[in-house]
Parts: C-alpha cells; structure tokens; sequence
C-alpha cells in the first residue's frame, strides 16, 4: 500500500499532480454544495480545501508549489486583461468617470484603512495585505502580494494567504451586507427605484436611430458626405426616403433635398446637434410600399479583416449597404468610417436582401470559425507581460528598484494587447468560454498552491492571535464601501441598482453582483455598473497590493 500513501504524502510528479487536482476537485464541489441563501463562497472553497489537506500532511515540492501559483496566477490574469482590455479606456469617457473615481476612492480608502490598522495593532504589512485582499475578494490581489514578498524578500510569507483566507469568509458576507445597509440607510422601496430607472432609461442608451425630415434650407443641395461636417458631430445615415416614399441606401454621393427624410444613428448625448436639420418624424409611415431594405447581423470572422477601418472596404460603394452600429463586447459603437475592425464585431448591416449572401462572404459570418483558440497572442502576450513585470524601476524613496511582477506585467500587457492588438493585426478574439476555462483553470491553480503551502502554519496562527484579523478584515471591508457608498448615493444620485453594481465592481465581487441583479429583473444597472468600473478596479487592486509589499515591507 506504500504507492498509495505515496499519493498523499509522498514526494514526485504523481503526488503533486494527485494533491492538485484532488484539492481542486473537492473545492469546487463544496462551492456547488454548501450555500447559504443563495451565497456561496465559491471557487474560494479551493483555497480552504488545500489549507485542510496541508494541515494534514499533505504538501508540495517548494519548487512544484511555485510554479503552480505563478503559471495560475499568470493564466487568471492574464484571461481578466483579454476580457476587460476592450472597455478598458472607454472606462474613462466622461459620462462613466465619475463612477470609476469612486470605485477608485473605495481601493484606496481600503489601503489607508489597512494601513491605519496596521500602525496601530502591530500587524507586519504583508498580512495587512493579505487581509486587505480577502476583505475585498480579489484574489488577483492576494496574488501580487506573494509575488511581490517574493521578488523583495526571496521566500514566501504564509500569513499573506492566512490573512486572505481568514477575512475572506466575513468579505463576501460584509459586501453584501454593505448593498442592505444602503437600502436601510436610505429608506429606499425598490418599486421606486424602478420607476426612478425607468423614468431615464433612454437617456442612458448611448445609441439610438432618429428619422429626420429634413426641413433647414441650407442642407438642400449638398451631398450626404457633407452633412457630418454642418452638424460638427459623428453619425450615420443608415436610410434615405424621398418625399415620394421611394426608399434606398443613403450613400456618401446622394443628394439631399427639402421634405427628404434621413434615418440617423447617433449617441444620444448629440441628438440635440441632429435636430438642426429639421423635424423628427418617423420613417415607416411615409414609405409608398413595403420596404424593399432589410436589417441584418453580420459577425466578423474572417482574420484578414481583423485591424481594416470600415472605410477601407469601401462596403457601401460596393455593395450599397450601410453598417450603422458594431457590437463589440457588449457595447454598441458608431460604424464610423475611421473605426478599426476586431475578430467577433458583430455588424449592424441594412440593404437590399440580395446583397446580404456577399456580405456574408465578405465578413465571413461563420460563429464556428471563432471557436477555435487564437493561441499565438495569448503565449506570446504572456512571454511579453513576464519581460515588463521583471524590468526593474528605480523610484524616489525606495531603497531598491520596483517591479510590476507577474501579475502587474502580465495585467497591463493583456490590456494593450486587448485595446491595440487588431490595429496591429493581432488576433486577439477568444470566445467568452474559452476565456472563462483559461481564467478558471488558472485560478483553481494558483488556489490549491497556496492552500497546500499555507496550511501547515494556519492553525497555529489562527490559534495564537490571528483571529483577530477577521476582525479587522471586517472593518477594511465595510469603512471603505458605507463611506464611498454613502458619497455616492448623495453626490452622483445613483439609483439602488447603480449603487450596488458599484460596490459590486470594486470589490470585483460575483456574489455581490449576483445579489444585486437578483434584486430587479426589469433593468441591468447593476450589471452595467458592474462593468464599468471593473477594469479598472481590477487594475488597481493588483497594483496597491504590491505598492503596499514594496513601499512598507
């Protein structure tokens, strides 16, 4: 029986395969069993399954264990940055700024108070950090921290991953805790905040299509080419009407006249712009007969389009047809002539019918063709995220250079490669379930590491004081997101739903977002929310978790 107690204590490749997969497996099955009212602790129940089979016996070669938690860690990442690459710096636009300054102001609020902690009970910085990410649920975090101790000190800290599996349990539960508070506080009827959400649903629709009869005189004559040039904004003439109800493709050489009727794509926050041309009307009644024009959705396959600008195709010339919208990671973008083309854009094409089987073979229009991997950018992106995250940086007032890390290196290239990458044609297109394998793979990983090398000194520590630190994870869980919350909710005016998806997404927390969209099936404002600040509150939780490693350890 020794080859089968070599499986669990053993040494070698089996028994570190064997603990991995075992740890996995069981932390998964307990994430899918054991809930309460509906919230679970999920994929985390990994990490807790590892520090018990640890406490058992059961460990790693430090070498095998390393390369577990760096390859998981580097996949996690790196899939995150795939994902939130594309709305990454759309993040910024005006209309969403302010709501990622407050999840910034919870980030960093969440340091301070760490911080403030730590100088006044004594606890090392590195376990602060390490409760500061489970407090928060961002595992991502806990990951830069390790990486962090590890590049400065040369050895890894088990009372970071201690800290994180001690305040996580109350993290998950606080945070939800933390969206009922808000109801509380502020007497809010979820009935109201629906009639209040659906009172400005259209105004927060970025896109809409406006039919326009065109009644300024100055417009008469000119070519539609020229009609983006008289408003000074950005938009689309998908359909032009004549007073007749002859109904064709508006093209860039059609001439308008008086009593012409235009159908306009445009964002909404420039509908008073259009207005300019004449009076709003609607189109469909003023056709003589049926519409000969149909509405069809294209998706881009084909990898030779990948990084063409829409006017390069020269699509409408051709084939007289116009592309009004493209959806690309569920946003809708204007089809503007100067607009880079991505793998998986989805194309919003109005024409004759007969032209539609053309467009298709233009496009490529085959879903089945996406499912195959594009694994060049995602092995040569991380090659290059290894290379930035170890380039030393010497900045004023530490005593020895800075680096990004695995996860800040790998982090930020996915990004660029993500945002840049069609421009330069690379192909950087990955179905959302082959992400979601990759992220899950690498964090299930990257978990059972952590949890095999923390869980010979966990319960020791938790035995000889370190229960105190679910205690403060408590507090660095609910100061940061009542403040913030509170500001928010009086400052910015947003709605229940809003200001849930808000927590939700600074935290980078799924069950909080799952209890906050549960709370409403007629509006996605969480959901949106959510999205919004999520790049870049995943950016900046990984990098304060190592600022905090690097600046104070």
């Amino acid at each position: 029986m020794n080859w089968f107690t070599n499986l669990f204590i053993g040494t070698g490749i089996a028994h570190s395969i064997f603990a991995l997969c075992l740890v996995i497996g069981c932390g998964i099955f307990l994430s899918h069993k054991l809930k309460f009212r509906g919230i679970t602790l999920g994929i985390t129940w990994i990490l807790f399954c590892g520090i018990a089979f640890s406490h058992l016996g059961m460990r790693l070669d430090p070498m095998v264990e390393a390369f577990a938690k760096d390859l998981g860690l580097i996949l996690f990442v790196y899939s995150i940055g795939l994902q939130v690459g594309p709305g990454f710096f759309s993040s910024f636009g005006k209309q969403s700024l302010r709501m990622n300054l407050m999840a910034a102001a919870i980030v960093l609020l969440g340091c301070l108070t760490a911080y403030i902690i730590h100088l006044c009970s004594g606890v090392d910085i590195a376990t602060m950090a390490g409760v500061l990410s489970g407090a928060v649920t961002n595992t991502p975090g806990l990951g830069a921290a390790e990486q962090a101790y590890m590049d400065i000190r040369g050895v890894s800290n088990p009372n970071i991953a201690a800290g994180y599996a001690m305040a996580y349990p109350l993290g998950v539960v606080g945070i939800i805790l933390s969206l009922m508070a808000f109801k509380w506080i502020f007497r809010m009827s979820l009935d109201k905040e629906e009639e209040k959400v659906n009172a400005t649903r259209k105004q927060q629709d970025e896109i809409e299509h406006i039919d326009i009869r065109l009644t300024n005189p100055q417009v008469d004559g000119i070519h539609l080419s020229e009609l983006s040039q008289y408003c000074q904004v950005h938009f689309i003439v998908s359909r032009l009407v004549h007073p007749n109800g002859t109904d064709m493709i508006a093209e860039s050489n059609s001439v308008l006249h008086m009593g012409d009727t235009i159908r306009v794509v445009i964002d909404k926050r420039y509908k008073k712009s259009i207005m300019l041309l004449g009076e709003q009307t609607k189109l469909d009644d003023q056709l003589a007969a049926p519409r000969s024009l149909v509405s069809r959705h294209i998706i881009v396959t084909k990898p030779e389009l990948n990084g063409k600008r829409i006017g390069d195709l020269h699509v409408r010339e051709t084939y007289r047809i116009s592309i009004t919208r493209i959806r690309r990671a569920g946003v809708d973008l204007l089809a503007t002539h100067d607009l880079i083309l991505q793998l998986g854009d989805r194309l919003t094409i109005v024409g004759e019918e007969n032209v539609m089987p053309k467009l298709e073979q233009l496009f490529g229009n085959s879903a089945k063709k996406l499912d195959a991997p594009n694994l060049i950018s995602l092995f040569f992106g991380i090659v290059l995220g290894i290379g930035l995250g170890s380039i030393p940086f010497s900045l004023p007032g530490l005593s020895q250079p800075f680096k990004l890390g695995l996860a800040g290196g790998t982090l930020i290239v996915a990004i660029l490669i993500a945002y840049f990458g069609p421009k330069y044609k690379i192909v950087t297109f990955t179905t959302t379930s082959a992400n979601l394998m990759i992220r899950e793979i690498g964090i299930s990983l990257f978990l059972a590491a952590v949890g095999l090398g923390a869980g010979k000194e966990f319960i020791p520590t938790l035995m000889n004081g370190g229960y105190v630190w679910i205690g403060y994870g408590v507090l660095i869980t609910l100061i940061p997101l009542l403040t913030v919350g509170i500001i928010s909710r009086l400052w910015l005016k947003l709605d229940y739903f809003s200001l849930m998806g808000l927590i939700a997404g600074s935290t980078t927390d799924p069950p909080a977002l799952a209890y906050a969209t549960a709370q409403s099936s007629q509006n996605d404002n969480a959901a949106v929310s959510y999205s919004t600040v999520y790049p870049l509150t995943m950016f900046l939780r990984v990098l304060t978790a190592q600022i905090m490693i690097m600046v104070l350890v």
